[in-house]
């Protein structure tokens, strides 16, 4: 064999071993949190108390403590980052991101693109308003008036199945302190959210002269953790993770650290 059929098998054979180790590394990060990788958690830190920022700038919360319990039980290795909501949904798509964990719904149009672990939290829209607006006791009363919810979330999806799709006095925030923020400023007239985040934010504000009201007709609405859809494997650990920190009494700890005050 000479100099240079012996360079060109060497050449081969080096792209040969690349490619393998290329493969390689595909199927680790495809499986990233199952196989000890880091997986990434999107997350929306604007929605307390189950995600906002603590003072050092790191996401925490309900939902924080929560992924990071079930992680730790499992084994897996989770960084949770603050993408904002859009973000976190589109990266679960595109793969940027492993999990999703943000108060998010367990929807039917939802499932199409996600799959979604068993429920971990049960909430409901609520409406709130200035007391003086006493004469408002559903969401169908609304109408005719200006009304702020977060955009892409179920306040916004309910004001449009009652009120009618595209009504004219919707407003959407990128974040749900803005329209509690535009309510004490007389720039809306209702807010329609989560039952829990309108009570941390009532507190966080020190709002007065206001008051929330349920809507009986309103379903409630169960939270899951979100991957991307067929991501078996993953959604598998993560089911585990929370069927464990349920039964040993993990789960009620974090909740009472939350909810309990």
């Amino acid at each position: 064999m000479n100099k240079k059929i012996l360079s060109l098998f060497l050449l081969l054979f080096v792209v040969i071993i690349a490619g393998c180790g290329n493969k390689a590394e595909e199927k680790s990060v495809s499986s990233a949190g199952v196989s000890g990788q880091k997986i990434a958690v999107g997350t929306d830190a604007s929605f307390p108390p189950f995600e906002s920022m603590s003072p050092t700038g790191e996401p925490e919360g309900f939902d924080v403590d929560l992924i990071k319990a079930v992680a730790e039980s499992q084994g897996m290795n989770v960084e949770v980052k603050n993408t904002g909501w859009d973000a976190m949904m589109n990266g679960l798509e595109n793969g940027s991101v492993q999990v999703g964990i943000a108060g998010i719904t367990i929807r039917d149009d939802r499932k199409k693109s996600f799959d979604f672990t068993a429920p971990y939290f049960t909430a409901k829209q609520v409406i709130l308003v200035k007391e003086e607006n006493s004469t408002v006791t559903k969401v169908a009363d609304l109408k005719g008036k200006k009304i702020g919810a977060q955009s892409g979330t179920t306040g916004a999806f309910l004001i449009e199945d009652t009120l009618g799709k595209g009504y004219s006095g919707l407003k959407g925030y990128k974040e749900i302190a803005g329209a509690v923020e535009d309510l004490q400023n007389g720039r809306i007239d209702a807010v329609v959210a989560d039952n829990a985040v309108v009570k941390k934010f009532i507190d966080k504000f020190n709002l007065k002269n206001v008051k929330i009201i349920e809507d009986k007709t309103v379903q409630q609405e169960e939270y899951g953790i979100a991957v991307k859809k067929g991501n078996k494997e993953l959604l598998a650990k993560l089911n585990k993770g929370l069927e464990t920190i349920k039964a040993n009494g993990t789960y009620d700890k974090i909740y009472a650290r939350h909810f309990s005050k």
